[in-house]
């Protein structure tokens, strides 16, 4: 046996010798499978002393034989550092790497802190798998290599796929940066460690350990100070690490994205379909290693149009297994850290993307898996260290499009559909009996306000009721699409009518037509007239608002017959109300008065108080537009008696919005008159009312008229100031007025 034949052909033929497959051998030496099968096939470095000393024992090798094996060994050792595998200098950086400017900013001054002792000289760039993380790192490294002047080193740790032990990496290090054999020899592991640490507190490196799988894999390769700078990669955050910085990365901009495909693909190709192009990007979500998937494959095949890999992409059932280029697969990236997962935080993952809705909290998985909040975070955090899951805002959970699609994939390959269906209807379940909860914070006429509730959200405020129906709406709105699938009748009006005041608040929601049409049809579908009456009315005022003037009158009519045949005196008044309000909009005054003192005629006959309020502040708007200031004024007067009586049968927002309503509204005749001065001061009142319930359409409306006020008395810099707070609003105020805010500030003359 020569001592010229490469190592990993004599460990071979000993282990064939001794009739031991690489599994018995790993198992009898204590080396692991991926190792040997490394070091046989000449894709690894020769081993150290001591791991070709316990491969000898496990092969039971004495004498000649064993001699032989380490005498291989030595002859297969380098001489050089610069010739050992994973320690050579990094390649340059991906010749198409797009972006990421902020990121390699703050990564180049956390090397110029480092460097200059006043920063921590690890930093940590963690992400979700395909994010980009090793491509950023090498990216920093060539920008940053002229910098360390000893050299630049990278270590692949294998994290997610046969880990390198965190000894080996050390070594590997060692012998990088030029420790002889014999030195190595002199040490054992904690020596190698402290030695490691001492020549990069001395020397000025730039090291990049590349897909770490946990902490204690890379804390003996961390510098504890000095001018050398460690960049670690890992899909784990690492936060059981101390005294680093830390750069978390997720998918790209939209416009990088496309750049980035323009840069793979050709920019001339890429222009030609530009549209399609930025399609292909939405649809790998922006994540870099599905970009770069998608770019290579319309590379390949550049005789394909744009439109035929979004054709192929647009499916979402086959998205991820589109998503492959030679041997690169998104879903395979996404694979190894599943693998890694506990069974309760892999089945979390799968029942995760049920989620509706870009994002979630905790009480979501704890719906999904009928478990306690506290449990539910502990798994979804073990989500966030494995980087299957990403932390956003205020206690906030994202799970990436592509890896929702990966879930969903897994779900259906590993949980029945009895388990689907009973998950779907659990989360359901718990997302409208919570909308209702909160809706009955807006309206104490059903009954007190919900105590605390000792659940998987908080309740106990107004505040905190309208937050969750605020931030859960996507959520909230698909249960209730799928309810009325279901054709549970009753929970859908249930629902919608536990939130009748909340739509108020927020009428440019953009999805309430839908509510209110699915209410007024489960309605129907009870056959109760009365409940039919309530949700038409409300789908007509929605129609007006939308500008939607005949089909808000048809509603309108509908809710009346419902109402006559239930007998309901106050849904006849809303009818009527609601009727009128498309006759504002055609100038037909007389004909919306008509309609309007007819409405306050029957709010008083039903007794309804709240409706009475509303149809009187119409009934003083009908006044002032036909002339009659001073009936519009006592009606103005009357209003606010009934308001500040001291046995009014409102409160809270019942009285407070109408008197927001009414004061602003004052403004408006005042100005109507030029009387701006009055005007300004009912304007600010009613506004300051407004802002204290928050109402933002009413907000940016009164900001709007006090701002013409204040410009007809020359107080332009304040006028200025309403404008600007008016069209922050954006979406949230109505469009026309936005446009009138816009025109009025273009109108004032330059500061």
């Amino acid at each position: 046996m020569s001592e010229e034949r490469p190592f990993g052909i004599v460990l071979r033929g000993l282990r064939q010798q001794g009739r031991l497959t690489i599994e018995e051998l790993a198992e009898a030496s204590g080396v692991s499978v991926r190792a040997i099968g490394d070091m046989e096939r000449g894709h690894s470095r020769v081993p150290q002393r001591r791991t070709v000393a316990a491969l000898a024992d496990g092969l039971g090798l004495t004498g000649a034989e064993r001699e032989a094996l380490l005498a291989a060994a030595r002859a297969g050792r380098p001489t050089h550092a610069s010739a050992v595998t994973g320690t050579a200098v990094p390649p340059s950086a991906v010749g198409d790497f797009t972006g990421r400017e902020a990121e390699l900013a703050r990564l180049a001054e956390a090397a110029d802190a480092a460097r200059s002792g006043v920063g921590a000289p690890v930093m940590v760039v963690s992400g979700p798998p395909g994010c980009g993380k090793t491509t950023l790192a090498l990216r920093a490294a060539a920008d940053l290599a002229g910098e360390f002047p000893n050299g630049c080193y990278m270590v692949d740790l294998h994290g997610v796929d046969g880990p390198v032990e965190s000894a080996e990496a050390v070594v590997k290090l060692l012998k990088a940066l030029g420790t002889s054999e014999r030195r190595l020899a002199q040490e054992d592991t904690e020596g190698h460690a402290g030695l490691l640490r001492a020549l990069l507190y001395e020397r000025r490196c730039l090291v990049i350990l590349d897909n770490a799988r946990d902490e204690a894999q890379v804390r003996a390769l961390l510098p504890a100070g000095g001018r050398s700078v460690v960049l670690v990669t890992s899909r784990r955050p690492l936060t059981g690490l101390e005294n680093v910085g830390r750069l978390a990365l997720a998918e790209l901009p939209h416009a990088e994205a496309v750049e980035l495909l323009r840069r793979i693909m050709g920019a001339e190709r890429a222009d030609a379909e530009a549209e399609a192009v930025a399609r292909v990007a939405e649809l790998c979500a922006r994540l870099p290693l599905a970009l770069r998937v998608a770019g290579n494959w319309l590379a390949v095949r550049s005789a394909w149009s744009v439109d035929h890999l979004v054709r192929r992409l647009a499916d979402e059932e086959r998205r991820l297994g589109a998503l492959a280029a030679g041997d690169v697969r998104v879903e395979a990236a996404f694979e190894l850290s599943y693998r890694q997962l506990t069974d309760q935080a892999a089945r979390m993952l799968r029942l995760l993307s049920l989620v509706p809705g870009p994002d979630m909290t905790a009480a979501y998985g704890a719906a999904l898996t009928a478990t306690d909040l506290f449990e539910a975070e502990d798994v979804m955090e073990e989500l966030v260290e494995a980087g299957l899951l990403q932390t956003t805002h205020a206690e906030r959970y994202h799970l990436h499009d592509l890896l929702r699609l990966f879930a969903r994939t897994r779900l259906a390959q590993e949980e029945t559909p009895d388990e689907r269906e009973a998950a779907e209807e659990r989360l359901g379940t718990w997302l409208l009996d919570t909308a209702i909860l909160a809706g009955r914070w807006f309206n104490p006429v059903d009954g007190a306000p919900p105590s605390p509730q000792q659940g998987l959200v908080a309740l106990g405020t107004v505040e905190q009721a309208r937050t969750w129906l605020e931030s859960e709406a996507p959520a909230w709105f698909t249960a209730l699409r799928t309810a009325a699938a279901r054709g549970e009748h009753v929970r859908v009006v249930e629902t919608v009518q536990a939130m009748q005041t909340f739509y108020d608040l927020c009428i440019y929601w953009g999805h309430w037509a839908e509510v209110f049409r699915l209410s007024s049809q489960a309605a129907a579908a009870l056959d109760d007239p009365g409940l039919q009456a309530f949700h038409l009315n409300q789908y007509s005022s929605l129609l007006t608002i939308e500008h939607r003037y005949r089909e808000a009158v048809e509603r309108a009519e509908e809710a009346m017959e419902c109402a006559r045949r239930a007998q309901d005196l106050s849904q006849q008044a809303w009818a009527l109300l609601f009727m009128s309000w498309p006759h504002l909009q055609h100038g037909q005054i007389h004909e919306r008065y008509d309609k309007v003192r007819a409405a306050v005629d029957l709010f008083e006959a039903g007794g309804d108080h709240e409706g009475w309020l509303h149809a009187m502040i119409s009934l003083r708007v009908s006044l002032r537009d036909l002339g009659r200031a001073e009936e519009a004024r006592a009606q103005y007067e009357r209003i606010i008696a009934f308001l500040d009586a001291p046995d009014c049968p409102l409160s809270g927002y019942s009285a407070d919005f109408p008197r927001a309503r009414v004061v602003s509204g004052l403004g408006r005749d005042l100005a109507a008159v030029g009387r701006w001065s009055e005007a300004v001061e009912h304007y600010r009142s009613g506004l300051f009312q407004m802002q204290r319930i928050g109402v933002p359409h009413l907000e940016a409306e009164i900001l709007m008229e006090l701002a013409k006020a204040l410009i007809e008395l020359g107080e332009t810099a304040e006028a200025r100031t309403c404008l600007h707070q008016a069209l922050a609003f954006g979406d949230a105020a109505d469009s026309n007025h936005l446009k009138t805010t816009q025109g009025l500030l273009d109108s004032l003359p330059a500061e």
